[in-house]
């Protein structure tokens, strides 16, 4: 989805121009021609409506400074560029105090407005990003940090901050990446919780010898190697939350201990005399079907009724993909700061048409990790579908540049696992410069598959695994070179399919 940006004038010339203007830039434009109007517009459209002003000073009744200084009052952190016919030190001064991002001057360059509203926008998702990382970390985030446009996720919000005012336990399911966790700390930040500890602990990872020691402690010489006593998680998170990802992979035997510590509030630590009581909030998270895992005796049905009296289920990113825009743009900010590629103002609307297409499998993780290798790859001013070569792969119809520096990938794509991959490839059978051979060692016609085959294979070698520049040459789309590889299982042995 497109940010969306208000144009202020009273001028219907300059309305219209500037309309045309940001349309071409890839934004939706939304125009008013008085200030009284902008901000009944601002007001109807809730916080996230707009992602941007262009504001004239110069307007009858409510003037420009007017809008600026009602904006100031409500709180507003709307980012305004503000312009003006008459461009004197003392006006710029004025509207830079009275909260504009920017000034320009009447009538203003294309590029120059260009290039001022994706800072401006850069600037905003960035100083939003430091807001929710400072919050995470001081557990004071709350479900008005998060980012969300879509209707699936106002119903995750509004369930979150129902448990928010209990200590109900809760369950939250989904697949792996959709955010599982940042829910888990809004609720916390959302209760009266919020700023004590939030202990997470992902279950799938703790050596199956250590699980007890690690949630519930244990004392000194408990066990050898012992030297030392430890609390254990649960009294770590004491007065705060306890967050267990991927709770379904305990084993049966810690089940029992933590189905008695949240009906007792007690725990045992390893080798201690008595038990401990602890006061703490507990929110499970699971990306596998706990019901199902009950059905198949992997997990206790007790515990299991215990950990699920408050589901919630988070959406995967490809339900919502009206949050796609806004999280690439937050990633990139974000990147593009701590690498230092401060040239980089934001993301085109052809790659961002490019990100709402595709199905994100590994969801929102996957998504900041493609915006993060795009930014690093980047040397332009803003990120291109250039820089999502793995991306554009899934489509046909997407071009990049003949010369893009963009490595190909070295490992399959998600879901194209390689149909043959016990067969090593074989040597290529054909001349440097030559023609594929039709006719077999038995004198008949070789197979048209065997043939594309073999022409694949001589173009792997030939053009040493760049995938773009062999797609180009064969005529065919990246994409489809990808399915024949992965038909061919060409692609298993990463000696074949190098690195551009």
């Amino acid at each position: 989805m497109a940010e969306r940006i208000l144009i202020v004038d009273d001028d219907p010339v300059q309305r219209r121009l500037l309309e045309a203007a940001i349309t071409k830039f890839g934004y939706e434009a939304t125009t008013a021609e008085r200030g009284d109007e902008a901000l009944a517009l601002v007001d109807k459209a809730g916080p996230d409506g707009f992602s941007l002003m262009v504001l004239d000073l110069v307007m009858p009744d409510l003037d420009g400074m007017g809008v600026l200084g009602r904006l100031r009052q409500r709180g507003s952190s709307l980012p305004v560029i503000v312009q003006t016919a008459h461009g004197g030190i003392d006006t710029v001064v004025s509207a830079m105090r009275a909260g504009a991002f920017d000034f320009v001057v009447k009538p203003v360059a294309p590029e120059r407005l260009q290039v001022s509203i994706a800072n401006a926008l850069k600037l905003n998702a960035l100083e939003d990003e430091i807001v929710r990382l400072t919050k995470t970390a001081a557990g004071t985030l709350t479900f008005a940090d998060l980012i969300t446009k879509s209707a699936s996720m106002e119903r995750v919000i509004r369930l979150g901050e129902r448990a928010a005012k209990s200590t109900i336990p809760i369950l939250i399911e989904g697949e792996s990446g959709v955010g599982k966790e940042v829910v888990a700390r809004a609720i916390q930040g959302s209760s009266d919780r919020k700023a004590k500890p939030f202990v997470t602990v992902n279950c799938g990872a703790i050596p199956d010898n250590l699980v007890e020691s690690i949630l519930f402690g244990h004392e000194k010489g408990a066990f050898t190697g012992a030297t030392e006593k430890h609390v254990g998680k649960f009294r770590e998170a004491h007065g705060g939350t306890l967050f267990l990802d991927e709770v379904g992979e305990l084993s049966f035997d810690v089940q029992v201990k933590l189905l008695r510590a949240i009906q007792d509030g007690e725990i045992d630590p390893v080798g201690a005399a008595k038990p401990v009581r602890v006061d703490f909030r507990l929110i499970s998270a699971t990306n596998k079907s706990l019901l199902d895992q009950v059905k198949a005796g992997a997990f206790r049905e007790d515990l299991y009724y215990r950990l699920n009296v408050f589901p919630i289920f988070v959406p995967p990113l490809r339900d919502r993909r009206e949050d796609i825009a806004d999280l690439a743009r937050m990633f990139a900010a974000r990147f593009a700061s701590e690498e230092g590629k401060r040239q980089i103002a934001g993301i085109g609307g052809d790659a961002l048409g490019l990100l709402a297409r595709f199905d994100w499998p590994g969801n929102i993780r996957q998504l900041e990790n493609a915006v993060f290798r795009a930014v690093v790859l980047c040397d332009g001013a803003e990120l291109t579908v250039n820089e999502f070569p793995q991306i554009a792969a899934h489509f046909d119809d997407v071009a990049l540049a003949p010369n893009s520096p963009e490595p190909a990938p070295a490992q399959p794509l998600a879901g194209l696992s390689p149909t043959r991959p016990s067969s090593p490839p074989q040597p290529v059978q054909m001349p440097l410069y030559g023609t594929a051979r039709t006719v077999g060692d038995d004198g008949e016609m070789r197979p048209l598959a065997d043939i594309e085959e073999e022409v694949i294979r001589f173009a792997l070698a030939h053009y040493r695994g760049r995938m773009t520049e062999i797609a180009r040459r064969l005529g065919i789309g990246r994409s489809t070179l990808y399915r024949k590889l992965k038909d061919y299982g060409l692609d298993a042995d990463p000696d074949t399919v190098a690195a551009e």
